[in-house]
């Protein structure tokens, strides 16, 4: 056993006052943490710990309620994610359209996997079970923009097309 000390990590510093501003909002309304982590989330783009932290004191709840909460539901994020993301269906009838192939293009592209994120935030990429327009099989989503028929070819274009766009 070593008696040298543990290195310590150090403690992520971010600005509280949006999250001080979702608390004031909810406050005062029942059954308010839902909300506040959702509002926190579309304020940062994921729940930070300290936010966690924050939420605690404030509503007077235990820490580990709210890790509960935020990893039993998918909708909610405790690390940074992407400005844009992008999900790519690989269900059945995506699947047999080569949904394989369009996500090793964007893996290879982008240079991360599955629930993984680039380096400057810039993209998240997911594969998902279904994204509901088999018709259009196989599909790629990014962020709310819908790309079906995709080809090998349209991820260039998708990855060219959010290359240009602002990170804000």
């Amino acid at each position: 056993m070593s008696n040298a000390p543990a290195e310590e990590i150090p403690a992520e510093e971010i600005d509280l006052t949006e999250a001080n501003e979702v608390i004031d909002k909810y406050l005062t309304l029942p059954g308010n943490l839902m909300p506040v982590l959702q509002g926190i989330q579309d304020a940062y783009g994921y729940v930070p710990k300290p936010t966690i932290d924050l939420v605690a004191e404030r509503l007077n709840v235990y820490p580990s309620q709210i890790y509960g909460v935020l990893t039993f539901y998918a909708q909610f994020h405790l690390k940074p994610r992407g400005r844009f993301i992008i999900r790519v269906c690989v269900g059945t009838a995506c699947h047999v359209q080569g949904a394989e192939r369009i996500t090793e293009t964007f893996f290879g592209r982008l240079g991360i996997g599955h629930a993984e994120t680039t380096p400057d935030l810039r993209y998240t990429f997911e594969k998902v079970a279904c994204l509901g327009a088999c018709g259009m099989a196989p599909l790629a989503m990014v962020n709310d923009d819908t790309f079906g028929k995709m080809t090998v070819q349209k991820v260039d274009e998708i990855i060219e097309t959010y290359n240009a766009r602002p990170m804000k």
